[in-house]
């Protein structure tokens, strides 16, 4: 992680270099604000690793890695109005502080600034980096709005739901390594696979997720653990347990969904003893373990420098095995 962590550093001082001391100040200092609210730069840090794995200079791939993080929290300044959400990263949300039209507007500003920052350089490449952001972005839309058709949907497919996750989560991962090794004049098979290791472990991540939420450790989640229960959300676990539930157990699940007298507390302990009768848990590490396989396989099929792939199959095992 070492390496990574070195990007990560590289790119928290070039999002702080970024100029938004503009009028009016309404509209720029929101974006200033949300820009400096912190985050894990995972998705930068990635597309600089990418272009170095195929060789290529951090400086030629700076303004791309930068776009990707300010599209992101753009996407999160707009998720929060959606999810009308009071805190975001322990800090007061944008449209909280401000306003709904000043995170609107200021969102489309970031979107904007993201084109701007990907046009500066990349010039022989400038057109299929483009094609790649674009494509991922209308995918986080699709993403976020599946995600919404889900909590009032009573059928939902586990395959709807991995799609779902996919668009949501995991094309915007899967670009941002692409991106990265185009940048590098990465072979366009390899510029494919890194692509499918992101997409893939962006899949196997939100699953372990999933997992984390009801089975972490709470001193260690960072969250309320089983929020998701409490919300009724259809995570991978929930939606196995209906397909799997018959008779008592099934009238059981469908009681403790639709209750409004249990405690939440109540409720958590119940669909979880729910969930290990029916050996839900296992069926989702089984289902993590194939997206994280499948991601190794591709990372394993790319022609660069083995000592750089391990950067990357370290990183994934890391993230696996995470406990928040």
């Amino acid at each position: 992680m070492e390496k990574i962590n070195h990007y990560i550093s590289i790119v928290n001082q070039a999002i702080d270099e970024l100029s938004y001391n503009k009028e009016p100040k309404k509209l720029y200092e929101p974006i200033k604000y949300t820009l400096t609210l912190g985050g894990k730069r995972i998705r930068p840090a990635l597309l600089l690793l990418a272009n170095d794995l195929f060789g290529g200079k951090a400086v030629r791939a700076m303004n791309s890695a930068l776009a990707i993080e300010v599209f992101h929290n753009f996407t999160l300044v707009h998720d929060d109005i959606m999810d009308d959400a009071p805190l975001r990263r322990g800090k007061t949300t944008v449209f909280k502080k401000w306003d709904t039209n000043t995170a609107i507007l200021s969102g489309d500003v970031m979107f904007v600034n993201a084109i701007q920052l990907l046009a500066k350089d990349n010039n022989d490449k400038l057109a299929d980096i483009l094609a790649i952001f674009n494509k991922a972005s209308v995918e986080v839309c699709e993403g976020q709005q599946y995600d919404m058709d889900f909590e009032t949907l009573e059928n939902v497919s586990i395959d709807d739901y991995l799609k779902m996750i996919e668009l949501k989560t995991a094309v915007l991962l899967a670009a941002s390594l692409k991106i990265g090794a185009l940048i590098a004049n990465a072979k366009q098979d390899d510029a494919n696979h890194i692509y499918e290791f992101g997409r893939n472990l962006g899949i196997a991540f939100q699953l372990m997720d999933d997992i984390l939420d009801l089975y972490g450790d709470p001193e260690k989640f960072g969250k309320q653990v089983g929020g998701d229960v409490i919300a009724n959300k259809k995570t991978y676990l929930l939606l196995k347990a209906k397909e799997l539930a018959k008779g008592e157990t099934r009238k059981e699940l469908e009681f403790c969904l639709t209750s409004t007298a249990i405690k939440p507390e109540n409720k958590v302990e119940r669909i979880k003893t729910i969930f290990n009768a029916l050996g839900v848990k296992k069926a989702a590490i089984d289902e993590m373990n194939l997206f994280y396989n499948t991601a190794i396989s591709h990372l394993d099929s790319i022609d660069a420098p083995e000592d750089k792939k391990k950067v990357f199959e370290d990183f994934a095992k890391q993230l696996m095995h995470r406990e928040n």
